[in-house]
């Protein structure tokens, strides 16, 4: 994509309504989060029929934190109808990394599920299609442990560096395949890094995600989740063209601070919002958040995250109807 993120809001006249879902599509043909992490028809065919379904003007294919960490080895727990989790991680220090160097990433089957997915959605979806890496911070959490990467930022720097090195180039050859298979947006996710001070993000985190994104000609959105309004600076610092945020956030006081060229996106709450509430509830909530942002052209309506995959489908076609501006319970757009 030529234009930022930005202009292509503008260009729509109205927020673009781009909801972070996946799972929930299981509901549409009957799969398991398993078999879509597993197997690019399935998750195809789970991404083509919410797209069909809700018409929303982007989409994204599965959100999975594991793929990178699966891909270089370390150890995977896969349920049925949960999240894939790692199970233990393997760098303790810097000779640990020798092994994992010698691993090519793109030979990984489950890469190339995400891949051949990509390349699907951009020959056969309409509109900005999506594809999620992971963070370099968060991935040096996979391969360390969370709280070990945590502490190494003050006792182990040196060797957190090598890590994160290490992982941004990882995910940096990765993003490209992705983009090369036709991603027009890429979202580098790194939870973990709410974790860390400003200060702190921008050593172990920024520099490695500014390296990422330097690399990328489509655009790139940075998601990290929980209360990131202390980090909103060194976030906008990466070059990311649109930052997603959490529930937690104060949209409007979060437009403030954002140059008028990085994109909002966000951020009706997944569970209280998106499960919780009826449908009329929830396209009142929505409309409340379109109004609240209406001063703001770089706004894009979407969810706080990842969509579970028990929302109810009616609360997703609630949110849409109100993001377009259509009337409550009008019919699907799709079949």
């Amino acid at each position: 994509m030529a234009d930022r993120l930005t202009d292509t809001i503008r260009g729509h006249g109205r927020p673009l309504v781009i909801p972070l879902m996946g799972f929930p599509g299981i509901q549409l043909n009957g799969s398991t989060l398993k078999q879509n992490t597993f197997n690019w028809g399935t998750q195809f065919s789970t991404v083509f029929a919410l797209q069909r379904r809700f018409r929303p003007d982007g989409i994204f294919f599965f959100m999975d934190l594991s793929v990178e960490a699966s891909a270089l080895g370390l150890p995977v727990r896969f349920p049925l109808d949960e999240s894939p989790s790692v199970e233990s991680h393997l760098v303790r220090s810097a000779a640990d990394l020798e092994d994992f160097s010698r691993v090519d990433v793109l030979a990984d089957g489950r890469v190339m599920v995400y891949i051949e997915t990509m390349r699907l959605m951009a020959h056969y979806i309409d509109g900005l299609n999506g594809a999620y890496v992971i963070g370099p911070f968060s991935l040096a959490g996979l391969l360390m442990g969370a709280t070990e990467a945590a502490i190494a930022t003050v006792t182990e720097p040196e060797l957190l560096h090598e890590v994160l090195r290490f992982c941004s180039g990882v995910i940096s050859r990765y993003a490209r395949e992705l983009e090369r298979a036709g991603a027009d947006m890429l979202a580098i996710l790194e939870p973990s890094a709410s974790f860390l001070s400003p200060e702190q993000f921008r050593e172990f985190a920024g520099q490695y995600l500014t390296q990422i994104i330097e690399t990328l000609s489509c655009v790139p959105i940075l998601h990290v989740c929980g209360q990131t309004t202390y980090l909103l600076d060194a976030m906008v610092e990466t070059g990311a063209q649109g930052l997603s945020l959490d529930s937690m956030v104060d949209l409007p006081e979060a437009a403030k601070r954002l140059p008028a060229d990085v994109a909002l996106i966000g951020n009706l709450d997944t569970v209280r919002v998106m499960i919780e509430l009826t449908p009329n509830q929830v396209y009142r909530a929505t409309r409340d958040l379109v109004a609240t942002m209406a001063p703001y052209p770089n706004f894009v309506l979407s969810t706080a995250c990842d969509l579970p995959a028990e929302t109810p489908l009616e609360n997703i076609h609630a949110m849409m109807d109100a993001g377009l501006g259509r009337p409550a319970g009008q019919p699907y757009n799709g079949v």
